[in-house]
């Protein structure tokens, strides 16, 4: 479980009883809590230097009140962002959040779910009759503050009862158990993002280890959820296919009982951009991901910016591999992209 080492509180946030039931129980807990007047700008936060303000902003918890209700787009994978929290408490290297938060990656949580559910049900109203997508781990992993706020488990409950709505999310943790119970009605796709061991203890620091989240798959698999699994960011080392093979294996294995067709698989080669790879060597000076643009291909993104990729013999190759061992452990599961 997450435990913070300081807590802000927008005073807004005070406004609403999640609100004031986190303040009291963090002034119980006797961890540090401080006022701020936007859970956007965030002052006060220790580090001398750009690892020190990191990790710091790590173990900071920003409670407020979402107030742009105009979700953004979230394609391929939904129609829509749905913004439960912000920011994760993990420490994985390669993270795109490392860019997209920049100086700002402490993690915040909003108060406001009612409201936000609320906005959710004019988007399906919207679009009726057509079924619309949410993701609610766009720019965030949800399950580490779950304790605090509960917010998942109301959301999930709140698309068990939408006959238009779906949501999705993604995980790397494993603290499901308050999920279990929670009448989802086969409307939230649960998704846990996992990798081989070697990766993991490399670059994914703060994470549990691969058997932990398998074994969780297990148990939410046995409530019925749709499953999915986001495998990413694939790498390129000595060993890599079997070490991704036997990953494979091991995840069919505790999912032996689940029927393959309602599994879904999502993979992503590891990539990188020239600002990515300053700001990771800035907070991890020491790292040793492979960077080295010369040994990839530069492709612009859909979003207009430049990134270094694997060569096209190196992606084909990982497409033969994965379809082939994804063919042979899950027949009939939905591979939805391979990039």
């Amino acid at each position: 479980m997450f435990i913070p080492k300081r807590v802000f509180f927008e005073r807004e946030a005070l406004d609403y009883p999640l609100g004031r039931r986190l303040f009291e129980r963090f002034k119980q807990d006797r961890i540090p809590v401080a006022m701020t007047g936007s859970h956007n700008r965030v002052t006060g936060i220790p580090g001398t230097t750009p690892r020190e303000a990191y990790l710091e902003a790590k173990r900071t918890l920003v409670v407020g009140v979402r107030r742009t209700m105009q979700f953004s787009t979230c394609k391929p994978s939904a129609h829509y962002q749905l913004p439960l929290c912000t920011s994760c408490t993990g420490l994985c290297e390669y993270c795109y959040l490392n860019t997209t938060l920049g100086k700002k990656p402490y993690v915040r949580v909003y108060v406001n779910i009612e409201e936000i559910l609320q906005q959710a049900e004019k988007y399906i109203k919207k679009r009726s009759p057509e079924i619309t997508v949410f993701e609610g781990a766009a720019t965030s992993d949800p399950i580490p503050v779950e304790p605090y706020t509960g917010s998942l488990a109301k959301t999930i409950e709140f698309f068990g009862g939408q006959s238009l709505g779906r949501f999705r999310f993604v995980t790397k943790f494993t603290g499901v158990d308050t999920l279990l119970g929670v009448e989802h009605n086969g409307h939230t796709r649960f998704r846990f993002s996992i990798n081989t061991e070697r990766i993991i203890k490399a670059y994914e620091q703060g994470t549990p280890a691969a058997k932990a989240r398998i074994a969780a798959a297990r148990q939410v698999a046995g409530t019925g959820y749709p499953m999915g699994f986001l495998i990413a960011p694939v790498f390129v080392y000595p060993g890599w296919q079997e070490d991704y093979t036997g990953l494979i294996r091991s995840l069919a294995g505790e999912l032996r009982d689940y029927p393959r067709d309602q599994i879904t698989f999502e993979l992503i080669s590891h990539r990188f951009t020239a600002s990515a790879k300053n700001r990771i060597q800035e907070v991890f000076p020491e790292t040793t991901l492979p960077m080295e643009e010369s040994e990839r291909r530069f492709k612009f993104g859909q979003f207009g910016y430049g990134k270094y990729v694997y060569p096209k013999e190196t992606l084909r190759e990982m497409d033969e591999l994965f379809r082939r061992e994804l063919d042979r452990y899950f027949p009939g599961a939905r591979v939805e992209y391979l990039v």
